[in-house]
């Protein structure tokens, strides 16, 4: 019988999370497996991953092959590098302690680098939201001046209507005056001629 350490998917779909379990190669996915080592959630950012290291170290030690995916999990979570340690020291090429050390700096240096990343996505997560803002605060600005811009028109337009109104009034109010009728000349007396005779 051949054992495997691979993941069974949980979850609905769309969101899927995933058991790490230790399943002979035959059984279903989802099915009979021999034991649940771990869980493995995609849906966050980083990735969450929480694995029994111990039982896993365990398990490879005796024999079970990880998939593609789950080596990748357990070396990301430092598994590997401790079987691959332990060997050197069953060689006798390092110390125990030394095995240990090198696992305790490669672990924090990854713990500090996980770290590093939940800041950063926290940060941008918060310029994100500061930008948005920023441009929400400017679009009620320019609005709120397109609206301005067209009161003051309006009342331009009313204080123009409210005067020709008042001076048509006021037109209306003063009596039409008759025009006058032209003078004219007085009329000269057609000149006499003197007589001939």
């Amino acid at each position: 019988m051949s054992v495997k350490i691979r993941l069974a998917r949980h979850g609905k779909k769309g969101f899927a999370y995933f058991h790490i379990v230790v399943a002979d190669s035959h059984a279903p996915r989802d099915g009979r497996f021999i034991e649940r080592i771990g869980t493995y959630d995609p849906n966050t950012n980083p990735a969450t991953i929480d694995i029994d290291g111990e039982k896993a170290l365990d398990w490879i030690a005796k024999g079970a092959q990880p998939t593609d995916t789950c080596r990748r999990i357990l070396s990301y979570k430092g598994v590997l590098l401790k079987k691959h340690l332990l060997e050197g020291v069953k060689k006798g090429a390092l110390t125990e302690e030394a095995a240990n050390a090198k696992w305790e700096a490669w672990m924090q240096e990854k713990e500090s680098k996980v770290q590093a990343k939940r800041s950063e996505l926290a940060q941008s997560g918060r310029d994100a939201v500061k930008a948005r803002l920023e441009a929400e605060a400017k679009a009620k600005e320019a609005k709120a001046a397109v609206v301005a811009q067209k009161k003051s028109e309006q009342a331009l337009k009313e204080a123009e209507a409210k005067a020709a109104q008042e001076a048509e009034e006021t037109v209306a109010e003063t009596p039409a005056e008759t025009p006058a009728e032209p003078e004219t000349p007085p009329a000269e007396a057609p000149a006499t001629e003197p007589a001939t005779e």
